[in-house]
């Protein structure tokens, strides 16, 4: 369990806003931050792995206070127990692969963690190849590795993804589920993406300057079970689920997540991620497949 209060000026675009929030994340959830840029996400991230301080707050994980600033308590990140994936990897170019995830080793901790990464990432036959030579998607795998290799209980993810192709973005989505799964973590992250939220987050905080202004799970917050007739749409599939006779399909539209129910055959040829046209006439939708 984290609990979690802080206060923060922050300079935004708008103006200086309040960073003020307070809310309690149970072990083993992921928690997705949603909301504009500007509006405290990352800064959130950063406190809680100690590397930016606020105004005022504390921060308590089970029986450990890791910040506390009335009693003048600022645990370093070193001691967080805490992974950090930033957006741009953060890797050291002059390293290998093996380099990078012995450099985050902590002292006298078992090499058996890297080896078990290493299989795990797909990584084991690019240990030994230069950072700078490996692709996108690769850094990412070993941006995240390096995060692991202290066994850190909790992950925070700041936009990892947004530069990749959606091919690779998707992989690394199943290999970030399949670890905090097989690895019970706590995971925190930050995205525009509302599909990806969808796909991989228990719960959604939305936050607007500096403030959460609406949580739930992923179906809660986002989807908008209202139609609108004589319309047609560009939609993205999420998930179809079978209900009885029929399917119902979650998609997305622009921001917003709808669900339609339609019969077996006319799904049948349809799959998670493929791009739509709805057309919307008298609460009848009907679905072409780009």
């Amino acid at each position: 369990m984290i609990t979690f209060k802080t206060s923060k000026e922050l300079n935004a675009a708008t103006g200086k806003i309040m960073l003020d929030v307070d809310l309690e994340i149970k072990k083993g959830e992921f928690i997705a931050l949603y909301g504009p840029s500007g509006s405290g996400k990352t800064t959130l991230l950063r406190i809680l792995s100690g590397l930016d301080k606020p105004d005022l707050g504390y921060i308590k994980t089970d029986n450990h206070v890791w910040l506390d600033i009335e009693n003048k308590i600022n645990v370093i990140p070193q001691k967080r127990n805490i992974g950090f994936v930033f957006q741009h990897y953060a890797l050291f170019p002059n390293m290998t692969v093996r380099e990078n995830l012995l450099y985050a080793l902590p002292q006298k901790h078992n090499e058996k963690i890297i080896e078990e990464l290493l299989e795990l990432m797909e990584l084991s036959q690019l240990q030994h190849q230069d950072i700078n030579i490996l692709s996108g998607g690769q850094k990412q795998r070993v941006a995240l590795a390096r995060s692991l290799v202290q066994q850190a209980e909790i992950l925070l993810l700041d936009e990892p993804f947004a530069a990749l192709d959606n091919a690779r973005r998707s992989k690394i989505q199943d290999y970030i589920l399949k670890i905090h799964q097989q690895l019970n973590l706590t995971t925190i992250l930050v995205s525009h993406d509302i599909s990806e939220i969808y796909k991989m987050a228990d719960t959604v905080l939305v936050i607007e300057n500096g403030k959460i202004i609406k949580e739930g799970s992923p179906q809660e917050v986002f989807t908008n079970k209202k139609t609108s007739e004589n319309i047609e749409v560009i939609a993205e599939i999420l998930e179809i689920k079978k209900m009885g006779s029929n399917c119902i399909i979650s998609i997305l539209i622009g921001k917003t997540i709808t669900e339609i129910s339609k019969s077996e055959n006319e799904v049948k040829e349809l799959r998670l991620g493929d791009k739509i046209s709805i057309s919307l006439q008298s609460y009848q939708a009907t679905i072409n497949k780009l």
